[in-house]
């Protein structure tokens, strides 16, 4: 599986970006496919997850704000990001897994889209 990550950008606190994440591949839709995010002089951190059938986990932090949605038709993952805050600055990742839980590690990782949220 190839994953490729896009949307990123310069936006202002308050704002809206939506990320896509397109992967290659015929089994797309049976694997979980989650966003990471890393912020400078931070470690990577677990943002969202969306299981194959659909379940989510929202991250405390975006809950509320962000949504995580799929389309196995295009083989794309997105995340619509709303209410954007200075803390939300990152470069954020998508990763692919056949996994259980959140804690679980992830198959494949797309290379990241930086996301600038300005005060």
């Amino acid at each position: 599986v190839q994953l490729q990550a896009s949307g990123g950008g310069l936006v202002q606190a308050g704002g809206s970006l939506r990320l896509s994440c397109a992967a290659s591949g015929r089994t797309f839709s049976s694997y979980a496919m989650g966003w990471f995010r890393q912020a400078p002089g931070k470690e990577r951190e677990l943002v969202t997850i969306i299981w194959s059938g659909g379940s989510t986990y929202y991250a405390d932090s975006v809950k509320g704000r962000f949504t995580i949605s799929r389309d196995n038709a295009k083989n794309t993952v997105y995340l619509q990001m709303n209410s954007l805050k200075p803390e939300d600055t990152a470069v954020y990742y998508c990763a692919a897994g056949l996994v259980a839980g959140t804690g679980s590690p992830m198959d494949y990782w797309g290379r990241g889209t930086l996301v600038t949220v300005s005060s």
